[in-house]
């Protein structure tokens, strides 16, 4: 089986779409949104570590002067794929988590998550936490 279709196969399982072509679909929505929020060297470490067709959608995405905040996120995924907010959660969530799981690396995703506003974290399917003052 090709990463690609691996990475496929974790969408739709986590997203419980009925299809390849939604999962797809999600997938492709997702990376084109996160890959205009992130610069730098976590942007070519997570680039390496997707399948060269998604990569390809996450790294031809001009990355914006500052990332948008996690409500946002999903609002341009809603906008992208033409559904609820509701619905843009789940498939950012669903999406994330698998990204998470491909890169098979915590501290790539931690990184990810020290670049991105505090509000991501649920996104990637991990808790948000504060420190107590």
């Amino acid at each position: 089986m090709t990463r690609h279709r691996h990475l496929l196969r974790q969408v739709r399982a986590l997203g419980r779409y009925p299809s390849d072509e939604e999962a797809e679909r999600a997938l492709h929505a997702v990376l084109a949104v996160l890959g205009s929020q992130l610069t730098g060297e976590e942007r070519c470490d997570l680039a390496a570590v997707l399948p060269e067709q998604a990569r390809a959608v996450f790294a031809n995405q001009i990355p914006l002067p500052a990332p948008v905040a996690a409500p946002a996120f999903v609002e341009a995924v809603a906008d992208i794929l033409g559904t609820s907010l509701t619905a843009a959660r789940w498939d950012t969530s669903s999406v994330l988590a698998a990204v998470t799981d491909l890169a098979d690396d915590h501290h790539l995703t931690d990184r990810l998550l020290t670049r991105l506003p505090r509000g991501y974290a649920l996104l990637f399917g991990r808790a948000d936490l504060t420190v107590a003052a």
